[in-house]
């Protein structure tokens, strides 16, 4: 019996781009990773309101990014043979719930409940959403659709931390999670109302799963997205206090880097997204160069001209992780991506969540530039990894055949 059986063929088999739904699956990625990331921009405020530390309050994105670890990864396998389309806004209308729940928290343990909703509501959206830009696309067009798939992750870092972090300036922190929480239901809105039905393409088994990861090229990709999101959000989670404590940045400086930031991922995004879909290695290997070398600069960066050029480098680096690490996956095993896309959603989520928990260890035991140290490391052990493996191993006499 094979890994995957085929249900139905793939929505969105026609030629050309589907260009409604993609754009709908964008604004549910960027409504999860507002969700998932706007601690980030809040840490501060929220660490005084619910009287813990910074160090716990990263915890919020800790538990968050382990319950999607665990269920992004068997996704396919739990949601069965329903159409993706409804699963989809029903775990979006989860979502806006979580927000709700984590606006209306007195203390962190309420807090921590309204974060294991939505780590439930990310595991099931990740571990699907990954995968449906090749059904809305034909094959020219993938690069494309997943691109745009990915830029709601960048266009998050632009639009969703910075405007929670100015409307929580204007308001309270809470406020930011009750615009999301409206946000959420508008986007599962938007999903019924564009997405196609989107019937099972491959019956989900745990022997898939086992066949993903047994493939190479897929297990390389996934090993390389795992030491660049871990090291990423070892430091990334901290980088308000970081320019707090080391640049002496106030609220309303660090908003405007952190928009910065965000600007220069969605160039990112757009940049190494088509480059992913002609040379994936290329690009993952130029996404995480710019992660480990920003990561390292931030600890000497004092001014603001000089933070704000090192975030630009972060955030363009950063912005292409995505989309070219998903892209060396799908290139290296194209007849798995549902399983292959499910288990890289976990293993990013996962990362996320060992990432910011590490990071609060770091930074709290050994300093500020301690944990940005460790941030560059491991995105750095990631790019070696990239660079002396590939998407798919080349064949004798078609050394050109293969994308790399």
């Amino acid at each position: 019996m094979t890994n995957a059986e085929t249900l139905a063929p793939p929505a969105g088999s026609s030629t050309g781009l589907r260009w409604s739904p993609v754009l709908a699956v964008a604004l549910a990625t960027f409504t999860v990773v507002s969700s998932e990331m706007m601690p980030v921009g809040l840490l501060t405020p929220m660490s005084r309101s619910l009287g813990v530390t910074d160090g716990v309050t990263g915890l919020s994105l800790t538990i968050t990014g382990l319950i999607a670890a665990v269920l992004s990864p068997f996704a396919p396998l739990l949601v069965g043979r329903r159409d993706r389309r409804t699963v989809l806004v029903a775990f979006m209308l989860l979502l806006a719930l979580a927000d709700a729940v984590t606006a209306l928290a007195p203390d962190f343990a309420v807090l921590a409940a309204g974060r294991v909703l939505l780590g439930v509501a990310m595991g099931i959206v990740w571990g699907l959403a990954a995968g449906i830009g090749p059904r809305l696309a034909d094959g020219p067009r993938i690069a494309l659709a997943m691109t745009l798939v990915f830029s709601g992750i960048s266009i998050a870092s632009v639009l969703g931390v910075p405007l929670g972090t100015y409307l929580a300036a204007l308001l309270d922190w809470r406020a930011a999670f009750w615009a999301l929480a409206l946000l959420g239901a508008g986007s599962a809105a938007v999903l019924a109302a564009t997405l196609p039905a989107l019937p099972a393409h491959e019956r989900g088994r745990l022997g898939g799963l086992a066949g993903a990861l047994r493939h190479r090229g897929v297990a390389a990709g996934i090993a390389i997205t795992g030491l660049v999101v871990l090291g990423h959000f070892a430091g990334y989670t901290y980088v308000r206090p970081v320019l707090e404590a080391e640049a002496g940045l106030g609220s309303g400086v660090l908003a405007a880097c952190l928009l910065v930031y965000g600007l220069a991922g969605v160039a990112g995004n757009f940049t190494l997204g088509p480059l992913s879909g002609r040379r994936p290695k290329t690009a993952v290997a130029l996404a995480l160069s710019g992660v480990a070398l920003a990561a390292a600069l931030l600890a000497y960066a004092t001014g603001v001209v000089a933070v704000l050029l090192v975030l630009v480098v972060w955030g363009a680096s950063y912005g292409g992780v995505s989309v070219s690490t998903q892209t060396w996956v799908r290139t290296a095993a194209p007849a798995r991506f549902e399983a292959s896309a499910a288990v890289w959603a976990g293993v990013f989520n996962a990362s996320i969540a060992l990432g910011s928990f590490a990071g609060g260890l770091v930074v709290d035991r050994a300093g500020n530039r301690a944990v940005l140290f460790t941030a560059a490391g491991l995105a750095a052990v990631g790019l070696l990894l990239a660079l002396l493996t590939r998407p798919r191993e080349r064949r004798p006499g078609r050394q050109g055949s293969q994308p790399v």
